[in-house]
């Protein structure tokens, strides 16, 4: 769970970066030309790095079962959440899942939840779906695209309790800032996609990305430090490459806000 390193303030010393679970994160992609159909709200280049892979038999297996019942490739409509997973409860999307370790960890420990997913990295998003037909996790649901559409498009205004980034790519060149996911116009889209009372939980391994966050998080209008009792659990597992950050000797920083209630 999480051991290290300071959360949530902009005036917090930051860790030298190395690689986690899914760092660099899923939710990249190379690539200089702007989205034909990119953000209504800025103009935006993608944020993940382009991955191909190709699926085990065993992956083939599990997409081919899963994915029909728990998968939805992203689009432009509104997410039916109480339909597509058979009820009402408390929404947390996760942007960026890798390949699932934490995700289903972390959907197990939260059964009451509904958890959706987001990644563009089949094979890991493969994995996950072995993982939740293996251990029978019924509140996982997982999308497969940018993560900024799902925001823009199929998620509702004031709708989800918790919103999850961990350690998105630091893009850590000058030139690539401009890639980074978190952006300020990003800070304000999560904000206006959380009740009142919602969570966004951030964590990187990257010092300068951390002060990034840090700073375009903190001057967000609409979020603030959580001074009242989370609706999510901040408790993650440490994936086997955060672990070895941790034996590397860098800290995880770790920014938790909520959304203004009034």
């Amino acid at each position: 769970m999480r051991d290290n390193g300071p959360v949530n303030h902009a005036d917090q010393e930051t860790p030298p970066s190395t690689d986690s679970d899914k760092h660099p994160s899923d939710q990249h992609e190379d690539g200089d030309s702007e989205r034909s159909r990119g953000s209504r709200l800025y103009p935006r280049v993608t944020s993940f790095r382009s991955r191909r892979g190709s699926l085990t038999s065993a992956q083939q297996g599990a997409w081919d079962r899963m994915w029909p019942v728990v998968g939805m490739d992203v689009g432009d409509q509104l997410i039916d959440t109480t339909a597509w997973f058979g009820r009402d409860a408390p929404r947390i999307l996760e942007i960026g899942c890798g390949t699932g370790t934490a995700t289903a960890a972390m959907a197990k420990a939260e059964p009451h939840v509904n958890l959706m997913a987001v990644e563009v990295y089949r094979p890991g998003l493969a994995q996950l779906l072995a993982q939740i037909e293996r251990d029978n996790i019924t509140n996982i649901r997982v999308l497969r695209g940018d993560a900024v559409e799902v925001l823009e498009n199929m998620v509702a205004p004031s709708s989800l309790t918790g919103v999850r980034v961990f350690f998105p790519d630091p893009w850590p060149k000058a030139r690539h800032h401009k890639r980074r996911l978190l952006q300020p116009e990003t800070f304000a889209l999560i904000a206006s996609r959380l009740v009142p009372g919602g969570v966004l939980h951030v964590a990187t391994d990257h010092a300068d990305y951390a002060e990034w966050i840090a700073e375009y998080g903190n001057a967000e209008p609409a979020l603030t430090a959580l001074d009242w009792e989370s609706p999510m659990t901040h408790e993650r597992p440490v994936t086997k490459f955060e672990d070895k950050a941790h034996r590397a000797g860098s800290a995880i920083n770790e920014f938790i806000w909520g959304r203004i209630k009034s």
